[in-house]
């Protein structure tokens, strides 16, 4: 069976009623990536013109976690990879080196200690990629990096051709860019507002003060942002932090 029969069988074996939907697709490719490769996560995600990240979808809530983690301290492999448009290959010991806040906090609420990241081609908005992640280091060398790249262009393909096949309003885009990932994402731009607004703050640097707001409180962004627009925490109480 071809490569792309093999990922549509997995694709399809993904039945949980909870995945169904448009929106969901994106978890259930993810779904599909765990099936097809030697990994014990996966991750699908966009990072917009405007430097803002949104996660598209995830295999498990550890893999989910692993998003928020690596937005929240601002820097790791996937976001390298967006940027560079390279694969970046990270065991632990080089985490630990080039972005250890990201290297602490995934060993300390996650299995993982390896992630692959890989950008995929630029069919979609905003430059994609996905994350792979393992629980064991020695998996790693396991993984057929062109097979990989080939699954990462069947993810881009099924985005791509859902996107054109189905009706949206023009500036809303697909579905898929809509999941529950995806709007819980899009409250931190509208928390970060807020704090912008409250404390005389730029944009950038009034994400610096949520991120490190969350760092202090063993918290992700998205926790801080739900906090702030749910009334929980005051913009003015985050004076102080980053910046």
């Amino acid at each position: 069976m071809s490569m792309a029969g093999r990922f549509e069988e997995a694709l399809t074996s993904v039945t949980e009623p909870a995945l169904e939907g448009r929106e969901l697709l994106p978890s259930r490719l993810a779904r599909a990536i765990t099936r097809m490769l030697p990994v014990d996560g996966a991750g699908i995600s966009l990072s917009g013109g405007d430097g803002r990240r949104i996660p598209l979808g995830a295999s498990s809530e550890d893999a989910a976690v692993a998003e928020r983690l690596q937005f929240t301290v601002g820097a790791g492999p996937c976001m390298t990879a967006q940027e560079a448009r390279e694969p970046v290959f990270a065991l632990y010991p080089d985490l630990q080196r080039r972005w250890p806040a990201f290297a602490h906090l995934l060993q300390e609420r996650t299995r993982y200690c390896a992630v692959v990241a890989l950008p995929l081609r630029e069919a979609i908005s905003g430059l994609g990629a996905i994350d792979l992640y393992f629980h064991r280091e020695d998996a790693v060398p396991e993984l057929d990096v062109f097979e990989a790249m080939a699954v990462g262009d069947l993810v881009t393909s099924a985005l791509s051709e859902t996107a054109v096949w189905s009706d949206w309003e023009p500036g809303h885009g697909p579905e898929w860019l809509h999941g529950p990932a995806a709007s819980r994402r899009a409250r931190v731009w509208e928390a970060m507002g807020l704090v912008a607004l409250a404390l005389e703050l730029d944009a950038a640097t009034a994400l610096a003060v949520m991120r490190a707001a969350a760092y202090a409180t063993d918290g992700s962004v998205d926790d801080v942002a739900a906090d702030v627009l749910d009334g929980r925490l005051k913009p003015d109480e985050l004076r102080g932090s980053g910046g």
